[in-house]
């Protein structure tokens, strides 16, 4: 159990680590799942472009999907995004860059499943096998004989060469090669561009709009630390609530069992002593309850914390909590400050 208590620390405290990491096994598992992949294109006029186009499309959604449910910060950004402004004020730019950040993660996947897609042609050649100019690659003075419906018939069946019966009109070898060739330059560019535009993204932005990149930047990582800092608050406070609950209930239950057995002999038994006094390790536990301690009092805690949290300037006082959020909103009065002067007669 401590193995796994350490291991988790230590994601905890490497989540960006962690997480790019979750997106580069999720990319080498995109393109295992594609090498595993049976494609079995219909060959038919009306469906060869939607199943290619649901292979092309379908899988990189899911994968994108999948990025963003594995990285923790959706639910930071969901709540920040949703909160009441409160007494503090929510920034645009913050929620920009935390959703960037995990896009940009989620996308490796996708990008990594179009590209093996188009570098391997067989989609590609599924979706425009009607489209091959016959006129230029086959035999031109027999397509313009044939009706367009049964030309485009034939067409259809050249990704399965076990039904293609088109070879006096067009080689299927010279189609095939023709639409990969297509397919792999497509492919390249592809890669070629989503790599630059990575590059513009994570190393030429940030030069241009620095201040800005690091104020969102620090914010962000201060909102995902005060989160996780109130949630360690939250368990270490439920924790002793908890205790301290469960030590009243067996006391109180000791003291039901103590008087019932001396119930018989009290006429006779000498008065009781005081009340033992409460273990120091119960004072300790209700220390960390830091005065919190009922039901109605740790619920308008939390709404107060969701609905109004505190503003960001350290040093200041706060007014007291009420109800569902923070009393006297208004301007505090300032301090009379009175300073005495002593002097050596």
């Amino acid at each position: 159990m401590d193995k796994f208590r350490m291991i988790f620390q230590f994601l905890q405290s490497n989540q960006e680590s962690f997480m790019n990491g979750i997106c580069g096994i999720m990319a080498l598992a995109s393109a295992q799942m594609y090498s595993a992949f049976d494609f079995n294109c219909p060959c038919l006029p009306g469906y060869n472009a939607a199943y290619s186009a649901g292979i092309l499309l379908a899988p990189p959604l899911v994968l994108f999907l999948l990025g963003l449910v594995m990285n923790n910060n959706v639910s930071m950004l969901a709540e920040e995004w949703k909160r009441p402004p409160g007494r503090r004020a929510k920034d645009p730019a913050v929620l920009r860059y935390m959703f960037c950040s995990m896009a940009q993660r989620a996308l490796i996947a996708p990008i990594v499943w179009v590209a093996v897609t188009l570098l391997d042609g067989k989609c590609f050649l599924c979706a425009f096998c009607t489209a091959v100019p016959v006129t230029a690659l086959g035999n031109g003075s027999l397509a313009p004989g044939l009706p367009a419906p049964e030309l485009a018939r034939l067409l259809a069946r050249v990704p399965c060469p076990e039904i293609y019966d088109g070879d006096w009109l067009l080689a299927r070898e010279v189609a095939v090669r023709y639409l990969r060739c297509i397919s792999q330059a497509l492919g390249w560019s592809f890669v070629l561009l989503t790599t630059l535009l990575a590059f513009v993204v994570r190393s030429v932005r940030p030069c241009f709009t620095q201040v800005a990149f690091l104020k969102s930047k620090y914010w962000s990582h201060y909102i995902d630390i005060e989160r996780k800092l109130f949630d360690e608050t939250c368990t270490e406070h439920a924790k002793a609530f908890a205790k301290v609950c469960i030590q009243q209930f067996f006391e109180a239950m000791n003291h039901d069992l103590e008087l019932g057995h001396t119930h018989g002999t009290l006429a006779t038994a000498p008065a009781s002593a005081a009340a033992p006094t409460a273990p120091d390790g119960a004072e300790e536990e209700r220390e960390k309850l830091r005065g919190i301690t009922d039901q109605g009092t740790m619920n308008r805690l939390l709404t107060s914390w969701h609905k109004c949290k505190p503003p960001l300037q350290l040093g200041r006082e706060e007014p007291p909590l009420m109800g569902n959020g923070w009393a006297g909103s208004g301007p505090r009065p300032l301090r009379k400050e009175v300073a005495t002067y002593f002097s050596k007669v």
